[in-house]
């Protein structure tokens, strides 16, 4: 066993839905009857983290958790849900049960991901905590099984195990990794628009009633050689508008002033363009923030791998 009072931080990267197809919903447990959407999406991690940091409890110790805002963080929502849905919490959860034993830790989450934003910032946290306990207690649990438990949780934090690039598809659970993403130089852009999951959803099946997944050209745009800034596409984008009308007029004032296709991040509200070189991408976050005052940040995509990423170990 590991020896007490260890911590570690372990950094958990935004996702970028660059291709995202998605079918009616359909019953998936017979058992347990529930519908969920079927997928098809290639996914990249990119360079914006939350940090979670973890140190290792006394083994009488109750576990503790916080979610608290970096200093960084330019997009702030109040964190008010309870700990019963945090899926940080819920994680923690489920890799105790799948081990048989208690994993006591002081976990702190620092934010710089926007809540509600579609990229996958609570997913990503949920998966650097299977990660980070991983590593924490030394418990030596495959990959291939935290991407299990981690599928009980979400439909994207079996990829954010690992990250990279990757296409997903069934519900979230089937992952054909792809390696490291090409390099791509985006600005994300956070508008205050609420957004929610649900309701983007809802207004998705209404609209569309019947989708089918578009796997084949999901796939065909993961194989180019070159992404171009029209390329990427999303099955949600139009709901997500309907749902917050107000992202329409965001979205207009984006265009002009980038010159570039503005795109919908996930279920929204977070948008993205894609830019030539990490100087543009700069110079289009920069304008952004001075002259409508829409919070951005200029990204480029990141590598994952086995134990992605941990940044500090004591």
């Amino acid at each position: 066993m590991a020896s007490p009072q260890r911590s570690l931080c372990v950094r958990a990267p935004a996702k970028l839905n660059l291709a995202l197809s998605v079918g009616a919903p359909c019953v998936t447990n017979t058992s347990a009857p529930s519908m969920m959407h079927p997928l098809a999406s290639w996914m990249v991690t990119v360079e914006l983290f939350d940090d979670l940091h973890l140190e290792q409890l006394p083994e009488t110790s109750a576990s503790l958790f916080a979610t608290i805002w970096h200093a960084d963080a330019l997009r702030r929502t109040e964190i008010d849900w309870d700990l019963s849905i945090d899926l940080v919490h819920r994680a923690h959860d489920r890799l105790e049960q799948f081990v048989g034993r208690s994993l006591p830790v002081k976990s702190r989450v620092e934010k710089r991901i926007p809540v509600g934003g579609g990229l996958g910032g609570g997913s990503s946290d949920a998966a650097a905590m299977l990660r980070g306990l991983n590593e924490l207690f030394e418990l030596n649990v495959p990959h291939v099984d935290l991407e299990r438990i981690a599928s009980t949780l979400g439909s994207d934090i079996p990829f954010l195990i690992r990250g990279g690039s990757a296409l997903v598809s069934g519900f979230g659970e089937v992952i054909e990794t792809l390696g490291d993403p090409p390099l791509l130089h985006a600005v994300l852009f956070f508008p205050d628009v609420p957004c929610p999951t649900g309701a983007v959803y809802g207004a998705f099946d209404q609209f569309t009633r019947g989708a089918l997944v578009r796997e084949t050209r999901v796939r065909e745009l993961a194989s180019k050689a070159t992404l171009l800034p029209t390329d990427p596409f999303n099955d949600l984008a139009e709901a997500a508008k309907f749902i917050a009308p107000s992202m329409v007029d965001d979205i207009d004032e984006i265009t002009q002033l980038a010159e570039l296709p503005v795109h919908v991040c996930g279920s929204g509200s977070s948008l993205f363009v894609l830019c030539a070189d990490p100087l543009h991408a700069r110079a289009v976050a920069a304008t952004a923030l001075s002259r409508l005052a829409i919070p951005a940040v200029a990204v480029c995509t990141c590598a994952g791998g086995q134990g992605f990423p941990v940044i500090r170990s004591l």
